[in-house]
């Protein structure tokens, strides 16, 4: 069996950065330390921090109850509104927040402060995009399938910034945005895809398109990791999702003479390699 491993897979950038924090900081700290929310959106991960003694938490109020500690920040940011009950509690603060969101938060703070409608490109219950949320002064709205965009209507002089949630979809970005454009109302777009998504999707693509079975791997919460799956099944019919080895079935893999593999920006190496040693046998 041929197995193609993705070049791109696994850990990018801000998840690499966002991990070496929290283990650093394992290292450097006696006292008790939190992640607000998921550090990054693998289980396994989370996992082994929990058993260190790491705690998430995930609202305002558990923070508010907590006196003394570190408290990182999970790589896909979060609202203001958490950096300042962190103040307001004189707690330590580790900022894990992934560079490339950090620069949308600052996008859309100045431009809500220029009075500007904020409309956000990506999935409204993700955690980065309610961190985005959290740093608009002023009207939000967040778009992410054409039928929302039919429903949309703003007062006719509208000025608006369209940003995108990093992970989002590239072609289907400029797709919607093009949508928007036609509702003429006064827009400024910044495509705040990060390129090591955009790197990522193109490579799954480029594979899923010349294999006979496609594997993408990463954690079920992950949205990039559903996006490349996404990509990968509109061009290779079999194509599997899995969270770790333990999810191959080596059954349904057994009659492909091809095999793709890709896995999400949140998925450890040791995962990837696991399920390419899995394959061989």
């Amino acid at each position: 069996m041929e197995i193609t491993v993705a070049k791109s897979a696994g850990f990018c950038f801000g998840v690499q950065r966002a991990v070496d924090s929290v283990y650093k900081e394992l290292e450097e700290n006696s006292g008790k330390i939190y992640t607000f929310g998921p550090i990054i959106h693998n289980e396994q991960v989370v996992e082994d921090l929990n058993k260190k003694g790491i705690e998430v938490i995930d609202t305002v109020e558990q923070l508010k109850e907590i006196k003394e500690g570190t408290v990182v920040i999970r790589s896909h940011g979060v609202a203001k509104e958490i950096y300042d009950v962190l103040e307001q509690q004189k707690l330590k603060m580790v900022d894990a927040t992934c560079p490339f969101v950090k620069k949308i938060h600052n996008i859309v703070l100045d431009e809500s402060n220029n009075g500007k409608t904020i409309i956000i490109i990506g999935n409204d219950n993700h955690p980065e995009v309610e961190g985005i949320k959290g740093w608009v002064n002023g009207e939000v709205i967040v778009i992410n399938k054409e039928e929302q965009i039919e429903k949309l209507s703003l007062p006719e002089q509208t000025k608006a910034c369209i940003v995108s949630q990093t992970t989002f979809n590239h072609n289907k970005f400029k797709y919607l945005v093009e949508i928007i454009r036609k509702k003429g109302y006064d827009i400024t777009v910044v495509n705040t895809i990060c390129n090591a998504t955009h790197v990522r999707q193109v490579e799954a693509q480029k594979i899923s398109s010349k294999v006979d079975g496609m594997i993408v791997i990463g954690g079920k919460n992950s949205s990039n990791t559903q996006k490349l799956y996404d990509i990968c099944r509109n061009e290779c019919e079999n194509t599997f999702y899995v969270q770790t080895v333990k999810d191959l079935n080596l059954h349904e893999l057994k009659s492909l003479k091809s095999i793709g593999i890709t896995a999400g920006a949140s998925t450890p190496k040791n995962i990837i390699e696991e399920v390419r040693t899995e394959c061989q046998k």
